[in-house]
């Protein structure tokens, strides 16, 4: 059977096909910062107690290195709040997991594997060193002047932060789209494209039923 003029010989007539994914997935991206994140911050934890005796200068009035227990949050804010903190963190790695499951932004990917890794290790110290299970207290050992001791978790939540309100201040999402340049355009129905065929959507409608019948349109006959 011959196809009708003007259509394609398979599907239906003017359906356009589903549109693609904007880009692959940054799953395994995300997962292997958050793993070098998390073994750079454990590694060094076990480096400074094990070794670590009394404070280290490494740049006089820049670095010094100190072993230092937090019961806190980052920069050992809010010491009486450590079981609130660890459920906080348990909470942020759940979220980052399923949003991952959207992922396609190599910028997102980068800020949630810092998050994540952050958070993890962070959370490990909570969950295994005294005093107790989500009582633990964490390991800080990096002193620079005029801030408190943080480590490396501390760093990476930090960054991934600032990574994260540049991202959403830019509009860019996690599906690796841009606010107001998400959506997607069907071939056809844009004004380029429409000025391109010839006339508005109504004019191309009326053009395809007279093709159809055999009759070009405007021609007067019914």
């Amino acid at each position: 059977m011959q196809a009708a003029r003007g259509t394609a010989l398979t599907g239906t007539p003017g359906a356009a096909s589903p549109p693609g994914p904007p880009g692959r997935r940054r799953l395994g991206l995300l997962l292997a910062i958050a793993a070098g994140v998390y073994a750079a911050d454990v590694i060094s934890k076990i480096i400074v107690v094990a070794t670590l005796r009394r404070p280290v200068h490494v740049i006089d009035g820049v670095l010094t290195l100190v072993v230092l227990r937090n019961s806190g949050a980052a920069f050992s804010i809010g010491t009486s709040m450590t079981i609130v903190f660890s459920l906080i963190a348990v909470g942020v790695i759940l979220f980052i997991l399923r949003t991952s499951r959207r992922l396609r932004s190599l910028p997102w990917a980068v800020t949630l594997g810092l998050l994540l890794g952050g958070a993890t290790g962070n959370l490990t110290d909570r969950l295994l060193r005294a005093p107790g299970l989500f009582r633990g207290d964490v390991v800080d050992w990096i002193q620079l002047p005029h801030w408190p001791v943080f480590n490396v978790a501390d760093s990476a939540i930090v960054c991934g932060g600032v990574l994260a309100v540049l991202l959403a201040a830019r509009g860019i999402r996690l599906d690796g789209t841009r606010d107001g340049h998400g959506g997607t355009r069907r071939p056809g129905t844009g004004p380029q494209d429409r000025r391109k065929r010839g006339g508005p959507p109504s004019q191309q409608a009326a053009e395809g039923q007279a093709q159809k019948r055999g009759s070009p349109a405007g021609d007067g006959r019914a």
